[in-house]
């Protein structure tokens, strides 16, 4: 099983997408353990979207989908709903 997720940054307005097989893993990646990439600068991070996959195919192919500015648009969507 795959998850694809959506992470919020509030304090800096930003959003970060990506795919996993282990999501608890991978949150505290983003906010505990993780010492270098992209998402350490943005921290904390809040979970805001998943959507779970039978494959890991089918998850980067959504991963990839909402990195377009339509799914970007998606998930802001997402965000302003929790966050209003």
């Amino acid at each position: 099983m795959f998850t694809v997720y959506a992470l919020y940054s509030p304090d800096h307005e930003k959003i970060y997408i990506g795919y996993t097989s282990n999501l608890e893993q991978r949150l505290l990646s983003h906010n505990k353990l993780g010492k270098k990439g992209w998402t350490i600068k943005f921290r904390p991070w809040e979970l805001v979207f998943t959507e779970e996959f039978e494959n890991k195919k089918e998850a980067m192919n959504r991963e990839k989908q909402l990195k377009t500015a339509k799914g970007r648009e998606y998930v802001w969507e997402k965000i302003q709903k929790k966050y209003k």
